[in-house]
């Protein structure tokens, strides 16, 4: 214990009486406690992910109001502007269930009508559409996914021409969903964008759906199908957000007086 001592000591004296020994008994410590410091931070880094993913989401979801509410017409964009009125929430919510391998597939998500999520809104991603809500809980919502042979059917248009259709789809592949009904007019060719029609209340214009795969006539009605390349991968789901559209319960009433008078 003496010997360890008076080496120690003298070590000491040694680095503080020569500047050579003293810069490098100073670089090792500085490498030394780096490199214990950037395995802290690493480590403090993985498990704040879950955090950071949330906030991102939240930021994501605040720019996508601003984005839906930038396309309506000049009108609605005055109002904004000046009453600070928007057509167009988001609700940021996270998948916790997601089934793909059936014909009738659904999602659970995270938030409920305690967070203002209702029936019929519609549910996106980053990369394009997800489904439309179809219950709800407290907490909880199911989402009627794409990919569902019997009950989902929406407005997409060719981003190039506009030209419109329905999106459905065949159950064949969870890659891909059938755009139907496209008038044999339309200019379309493989790689052509899909994009929402907007013809709904459930979700704004142009948000992504896919690109063209394969062009091919109906023998039902001699229109156009195109099979879709979905942008999103609906197997591995994240995080989505819910459009609540402002307006959805005037446009429904409208809809129902015109079905009462018929």
């Amino acid at each position: 214990m003496l010997f360890l001592l008076l080496i120690g000591i003298s070590i000491s004296l040694t680095i503080q009486s020569h500047s050579y020994h003293k810069s490098k008994v100073i670089s090792s410590a500085n490498f030394l406690s780096g490199g214990v410091y950037q395995r802290m931070n690493n480590v403090e880094e993985y498990f704040s992910l879950k955090i950071q993913n949330e906030e991102l989401a939240k930021e994501n979801a605040r720019l996508k109001s601003l984005l839906f509410n930038q396309k309506d017409s000049t009108k609605i964009q005055e109002i904004d502007s000046i009453f600070g009125v928007k057509k167009f929430n988001i609700i940021e919510s996270k998948v916790i269930k997601n089934s793909y391998s059936v014909h009738e597939n659904y999602l659970t998500l995270n938030t409920g009508f305690k967070q203002g999520v209702k029936r019929d809104m519609g549910v996106i991603n980053s990369l394009g559409i997800v489904g439309v809500i179809e219950n709800t809980s407290a907490n909880y919502s199911t989402v009627l996914s794409i990919l569902n042979t019997n009950k989902l059917k929406f407005n997409a248009k060719i981003k190039k021409s506009g030209h419109f259709g329905s999106v459905t789809w065949d159950g064949k592949s969870t890659g891909f969903v059938q755009l139907i009904d496209v008038p044999r007019l339309a200019q379309v060719r493989k790689g052509d964008t899909i994009v929402t029609g907007g013809q709904s209340e459930i979700f704004p214009e142009n948000i992504n759906i896919g690109a063209v795969e394969k062009i091919y006539i109906s023998d039902e009605t001699n229109f156009f199908t195109l099979d879709i390349r979905l942008f999103n991968d609906m197997t591995s789901l994240g995080y989505v957000y819910i459009i609540k559209n402002k307006d959805t319960p005037e446009i429904k009433q409208l809809e129902k007086a015109n079905t009462d008078n018929e």
